[in-house]
């Protein structure tokens, strides 16, 4: 019970980040790097406690590597293209 508190509070401090650093993408990549493999760690110890199978983590670990190398390819053409990876420079519209 006090490794899931833990977890969760983990988990809170990886959510506070992310909303706290919105001026660089690195940052924001960072932070969702880390709520994810809190997310990660507290699926294994679920997992394990109910004595299931760990396929599953398996396939969110997949997932999760492919939404960070696609993260870090915007990052790199953005680079590219604008010099800096401020949100401000991003003109979406």
């Amino acid at each position: 019970m006090y490794m899931m508190n833990l977890l969760n509070f983990i988990f809170l401090i990886g959510m506070l980040s992310l909303t706290m650093s919105r001026f660089h993408l690195l940052m924001i990549l960072l932070s969702l790097e880390f709520v994810i493999l809190i997310l990660f760690y507290t699926m294994i110890v679920y997992l394990s406690m109910h004595g299931m199978e760990l396929y599953f983590s398996m396939f969110f670990l997949t997932f999760s590597v492919c939404e960070g190398v696609l993260g870090l390819s915007i990052l790199i053409l953005m680079i590219r293209f604008n010099g800096n990876d401020y949100f401000q420079v991003l003109n979406l519209l």
